[in-house]
């Protein structure tokens, strides 16, 4: 059989073999002349039904017509489709970045991910003139030098905190408040509802301290970084709200204000909650993780407790170290989870303390839209 390239010349090599005209194919098949003229000049497309009538008027298998008029239909979209150069951008844009989400966040205003507006918003919010430009393509410049590669949905929640924290108005920042923060952050560990004063303490330090609910997928923790080398930020998502989260990845990204870590690269933590002193972890996140576990339970004294009453830690043994070192039982509890990794264990010592805090800070999300310029 010849190599025919449509159904149409198929079908007028078939007739020619037998010595047929279309007419007497018109009349076997039932069918209007016009319509097998069409046919064999390609004009009309060969569908599933007229593929099998040919199959058994030709003995031709059918799937060989719907193969040929498929790559006929191709051929021809190739040579009447327009380019469109952006379509590869939109791809990223739309299926790498929460749209939906950032549109129900308020980040950007739109309808929806259908809105002519949507575009337009995304420049305005990443701050460029060309859709080129957007950080989460991977041709564009990149201006946030991020400490560990960062997914889209995360360099979008890096921009809402930047451009929030830029407006916030707080305190001189100074190292030796800095450093007199800590021990007053230390009082508060008692009792869930102190919380309640942090941001206002955070404040006074020169601190610029705002929780930003996190986006589906980012799980991000914390973050750490500086506003022209001389005001510190520091957000919390609180994904997790239980007390022993908050105070550490609260202290977690303090240490790293002390430190003067994020000066130089955002120092982005996701999933500190399970986050363990790894040796193999970078050295600035394991000082900070150490720090941190150190300022909910003192490491000596939590060793102490945990070399004498493992593997069983009975709620009268928690509730009368939690007294002596005078912090909440969430916090001890929260160190014997990451140590034994048993996460389903004494849960009811982990209180929630969202409600306590967000009323006095700066707060982005679950159902409130901070207003930005």
């Amino acid at each position: 059989m010849m190599d025919y390239k449509t159904p149409g010349q198929l079908i007028g090599g078939l007739l020619k073999e037998r010595g047929w005209t279309q007419r007497v194919l018109a009349v076997v098949l039932g069918v209007d002349e016009t319509g097998i003229n069409r046919l064999v000049a390609d004009k009309r497309a060969v569908d599933a039904p007229m593929a099998l009538a040919l199959e058994e008027v030709f003995q031709v298998p059918a799937e060989r017509f719907l193969e040929l008029q498929r790559g006929f239909d191709l051929a021809m979209a190739r040579i009447t489709a327009r380019a469109d150069p952006a379509r590869a951008t939109r791809a990223r844009l739309y299926g790498d970045l929460p749209v939906a989400d950032m549109i129900k966040r308020g980040w950007i205003v739109a309808k929806d991910v259908r809105d002519p507006a949507v575009e337009p918003e995304l420049l305005r919010f990443f701050g460029t003139n060309r859709v080129d430009d957007i950080e989460i393509l991977p041709h564009a410049a990149k201006k946030t030098q991020v400490s560990d590669p960062a997914s889209p949905a995360q360099i979008a929640w890096l921009y809402r905190v930047k451009k929030i924290a830029s407006e916030m108005l707080v305190g001189k920042f100074g190292r030796q408040s800095a450093e007199a923060l800590v021990p007053k952050l230390k009082q508060l560990l008692l009792a869930p509802e102190e919380t309640r004063k942090v941001p206002r303490l955070l404040a006074e330090a020169g601190i610029r301290f705002l929780v930003v609910e996190t986006l589906p997928g980012a799980k991000i923790d914390g973050v750490c970084f500086w506003l022209n080398d001389r005001a510190p930020v520091v957000a919390l998502t609180m994904r997790f709200d239980r007390i022993d989260n908050f105070w550490f990845v609260l202290r977690h990204e303090l240490e790293h204000v002390l430190r003067e870590h994020g000066k130089t690269h955002v120092m982005l933590d996701a999933e500190l909650d399970t986050s363990g002193s790894d040796p193999s972890m970078p050295e600035d996140e394991r000082v900070a993780n150490d720090a941190a576990a150190d300022f909910c339970v003192p490491k000596k004294m939590m060793d102490a407790f945990y070399v004498r009453k493992a593997p069983f830690f009975h709620d009268r043994d928690i509730l009368a170290f939690a007294k002596m070192i005078n912090v909440h039982p969430g916090l001890i509890a929260g160190q014997i989870r990451r140590r034994t990794n048993r996460y389903d264990r004494f849960g009811n010592y982990l209180v929630k303390v969202r409600s306590s805090v967000l009323p006095s800070a700066v707060v982005d999300g679950w159902g409130s839209i901070y207003p930005v310029e």
